[in-house]
C-alpha cells in the first residue's frame, strides 16, 4: 500500500477548520501562528508559502515575518523576544536553516517554550523524553515525527514489539520519532552515517523510518519483504531536479506492506501537525 498522505491531511484540515469555527464563538478569536523566515532558502520559502496557504484554508491566523539574509543575530533575537511578549501570538515557528552567521542555538534559547510549536526548546525536548506515552496536550512534539506517528496509526500498524530502525539522528526528526516509537512499545534502533553494515540492519527491520536526507539512499536490496516504511526525506533528485525521498520508492514499494511516497506522504501532514501544535499552545494560554 502506498499511503495517501494528501487524503488524510484533507480530513485533518477539515477537523481543524470545524474546531476553529467553534473557537470564534467560545474565545472570540482563532489561534495565531507567527512564522519567522530569514534569508532566501528555496526549501524554506516553499514550506512557509504552504503554511500561509493551509492556515488560510482552515481559518487560522498566520503572520509571516520575512527578514533579509543580512539580518544580524541580535536583530533576530530582538524580534523573537517581541513575539514572545505579544499576547495575540500563540505559536512561533523559526524556519530552519538560518543563515550561517546566526547561531541557531542562541535563537532557539530565546524562543518561549510556551510558544514553541516545533518542540525544539530544551523544556519541550525534556518533556518529550520524560513522557512514557504519546500525550501531545502538555507540550509540543516536533511536527514531522508527530505526522509520522499519525500515519502509522492511520495505517493500523501495531508497533508493539516491532523491530524498528530509524535512519537519522537529528534533533528534529530522528531522535524524537525514536522516542515516540518507544512510547508505542516498539524496539527501536537508531542508525546513522557511522553505522556498520547498515543494509543488514535494515533487512532485519519490520518498520523503517528514513530520515537521513539523501536521495534514494535506501534501495530494494536493503529491505525485507513485508516491511513498513515511513519516508521523511525531502531531497532534490540530482538527475531530474524533482522532489524525492530517502527511499527508492519505485523499486522498494513492491516489497512493502506500506510505504509513504515523496511527495504526498508525510509532508502534507506536517503542516497539519504545525497547526494542531498552534492550537494546543492557544488552549494552554486560555
Amino acid at each position: 500500500m502506498i499511503f495517501d498522505g494528501k487524503a488524510l491531511a484533507a480530513e485533518v484540515k477539515q477537523s481543524i477548520s470545524e474546531r476553529l469555527q467553534g473557537f470564534r464563538v467560545q474565545y472570540g478569536r482563532v489561534p495565531c501562528l507567527a512564522v519567522v523566515l530569514v534569508g532566501n532558502d528555496y526549501g524554506s520559502g516553499r514550506y512557509v508559502a504552504n503554511c500561509e496557504k493551509n492556515t488560510a484554508a482552515v481559518g487560522m491566523d498566520c503572520r509571516v515575518l520575512r527578514f533579509p539574509e543580512s539580518t544580524t543575530e541580535d536583530e533576530l533575537v530582538s524580534q523573537i523576544e517581541m513575539l514572545n511578549e505579544n499576547k495575540t501570538v500563540d505559536g512561533i515557528l523559526i524556519q530552519m536553516p538560518l543563515p550561517k552567521h546566526i547561531h541557531t542555538e542562541r535563537i532557539v534559547d530565546t524562543l518561549s517554550p510556551d510558544k514553541d510549536v516545533d518542540g525544539v526548546t530544551d523544556k519541550n525536548v525534556a518533556s518529550l523524553w520524560k513522557q512514557k506515552r504519546s500525550d501531545y496536550s502538555r507540550f509540543c512534539v516536533p511536527c514531522t515525527p508527530r505526522s509520522a506517528m499519525r500515519i502509522l496509526k492511520a495505517a493500523n500498524i501495531d508497533l508493539t514489539g516491532k523491530r524498528v530502525v530509524v535512519v537519522g539522528r537529528s534533533n528534529i526528526v530522528g531522535l524524537p520519532v525514536a522516542k515516540l516509537l518507544m512510547n508505542e512499545n516498539a524496539t527501536v534502533t537508531i542508525a546513522h552515517s557511522r553505522t556498520r553494515d547498515l543494509a543488514a540492519l535494515l533487512r532485519s527491520a519490520e518498520v523503517i523510518v528514513a530520515a537521513i536526507g539523501q536521495a534514494h539512499f535506501i534501495t530494494e536490496d536493503m529491505v525485507s519483504d513485508g516491511v513498513v516504511i515511513v519516508d521523511v526525506g525531502i531531497n532534490s533528485d540530482p538527475q531530474t531536479g524533482k522532489m524525492v525521498g530517502d527511499v527508492d520508492t519505485e523499486r522498494v514499494a513492491p516489497h512493502c506492506t506500506m510505504i509513504t511516497p515523496v511527495p504526498g506522504g508525510v509532508g502534507p501532514l506536517t503542516i497539519c501537525s504545525l497547526m494542531e501544535n498552534t492550537i494546543d499552545c492557544f488552549l494552554r494560554h486560555c
